[in-house]
């Protein structure tokens, strides 16, 4: 028989719980998520319906941190939930240039951000033209092209599924922060230690313990002349 009291203090735990997903600031929404991902199907029907009640406004990071516990439960359950709510994913995939994104989303929710990485080249490439394509890198006359739709929902694919620590505007934000200086953004963003490059791919860290703004690589390799017009972009103006 189930101790009442018991019963009680775990009830009281779960709307605790439900409370401060709703209305805690974003530092204690991520704590709550985390805490739910450890509760079993309790915590998965919490996720569910805060996703549910959030759909209709754009997802932050949180709401993205929300959809990895419940795509990583795998249960028969959630499963349901996330094909009948979120068929594409979290990320509403808009793009002015008929450029299909879901398999960039279906890479970033495994958590594969090296293949998100590889990927995400490819989109831009596909955003400048059948010639940036056939060479596989940017020139930075085609990136000032692009359009702020496009821009957007790639970025806002990186920002949701790593929790905001990476995507171009958080690169932005950095560089913005270092005075526009390149050297001081390298070994910010994890790409330089002293006067080293990091070699690619084995130096780079593919996973959230990287640094803030470590990914995604856009044109670095060939150059900062294309990053310096992503990050100029008038996408990213509010």
């Amino acid at each position: 028989m189930t101790d009442p009291t018991t019963a009680f203090d775990t009830n009281f735990d779960v709307s605790a719980l439900a409370l401060q997903l709703t209305t805690g600031s974003e530092t204690v929404q991520a704590q709550t998520v985390e805490k739910l991902a450890t509760l079993g199907t309790v915590g998965e029907e919490l996720l569910m319906k805060f996703l549910l009640q959030r759909q209709s406004h754009p997802p932050t990071w949180i709401d993205g941190k929300a959809y990895q516990v419940l795509y990583s439960a795998e249960s028969p359950e959630t499963k349901e939930f996330l094909q009948t709510n979120f068929p594409t994913g979290i990320v509403q995939l808009n793009s002015e240039q008929g450029i299909d994104y879901t398999l960039l989303q279906k890479l970033l929710a495994d958590q594969d951000f090296q293949a998100a990485d590889r990927l995400t080249l490819q989109k831009l490439c596909e955003l400048a033209g059948p010639a940036a394509v056939q060479r596989k890198w940017l020139y930075f006359t085609e990136v000032e092209n692009f359009t702020s739709t496009d821009l957007q929902t790639i970025n806002n694919l990186w920002l949701i599924h790593s929790e905001g620590k990476f995507g171009f505007s958080v690169q932005r934000e950095i560089w913005l922060g270092v005075g526009k200086n390149w050297e001081k953004l390298w070994p910010k963003i994890g790409w330089k230690s002293g006067k080293n490059w990091t070699r690619y791919p084995n130096e780079f860290t593919w996973n959230l313990s990287a640094p803030r703004g470590h990914l995604p690589l856009s044109n670095q390799l060939r150059g900062v002349r294309a990053m310096a017009s992503l990050l100029a972009h008038p996408a990213w103006e509010r």
